[in-house]
């Protein structure tokens, strides 16, 4: 079990092409990062090497959904972007999502227009050629469900159960799920420890912040310390993946984050 650092979310008092370091300073393991459309990947690449600290990825798509049936070409088009982008500076996966995201997250379209069904056939009919693409450039795409009451309302994907049933079905094992243990609480899906026993097989990465505010553990009502010993009883050998915002600084963050893994 590795721990990265979004990159985006903390050591943002620093520039940067100076995250890097810190990151590899403060004892992670790899980075990640959102868009990689906005930055200069050769940078991303020196900046990391130089540090000595792996990519693990960042966001997969952008402004075309998986849900929408009209958008698979230009999704996967966009994807394959992605991809080539992760095998260029050397990220091992890149995140995906049901719908598009706008900025801050938002998203873009509801789809209040489409039926549930029509919804999930589109993404399921989508992942299947998502799964072709992963599997030939060989990097891991995640699909990660997101909350619905405070950051992403109107997001399809909603529940781990769907997200991982969905995975299984595809049996690929370059498409696993991201499991956001933040947005799952948000959402009131809960019983974490069960939540990652049941669906161990289908979860490629995991995202950690606590609940509410989206800070470092300690600062809500997740247990964190009991959840990293889960995963540790359970064999999860993936990345555990800081995507929380400091509460007051990030140097107290990494104290918090670091004092989980003891």
């Amino acid at each position: 079990m590795k721990c990265t650092a979004c990159i985006e979310t903390i050591f943002t008092e620093l520039p940067w092409e100076e995250r890097f370091g810190a990151a590899k300073r403060a004892g992670f393991d790899q980075i990640e990062f959102w868009s990689w459309t906005d930055k200069d990947l050769g940078q991303i690449k020196r900046l990391a090497e130089d540090a000595g600290i792996g990519i693990c990825g960042f966001n997969g798509d952008a402004d075309f959904s998986l849900v929408d049936p009209t958008h698979k070409e230009r999704y996967l088009e966009f994807l394959k972007r992605s991809l080539d982008a992760a095998v260029q500076i050397g990220a091992g996966s890149v995140i995906i999502h049901s719908n598009a995201l706008g900025e801050g997250g938002i998203v873009v379209d509801h789809y209040t227009e489409l039926s549930d069904t029509v919804k999930l056939c589109s993404m399921y009919d989508m992942l299947l050629e998502v799964a072709k693409l992963a599997e030939d450039s060989q990097i891991t795409c995640n699909l990660e469900g997101l909350n619905i009451t405070t950051d992403h309302v109107g997001n399809f994907l909603q529940t781990t159960q769907m997200a991982a049933e969905v995975i299984r079905l595809i049996g690929s094992p370059r498409v696993r799920i991201l499991y956001d243990i933040y947005h799952m609480q948000l959402n009131d899906e809960g019983s974490i420890c069960d939540t990652i026993s049941t669906y161990l097989d289908a979860i490629g990465h995991i995202h950690i912040a606590d609940v509410p505010g989206r800070h470092e553990p300690g600062t809500g009502e997740i247990n964190y310390k009991n959840v990293i010993r889960h995963l540790e009883k359970v064999g999860y050998q993936g990345y555990v993946g800081c995507e929380l915002f400091p509460l007051n600084s990030s140097e107290e963050a990494v104290k918090a984050i670091m004092d989980i893994f003891r």
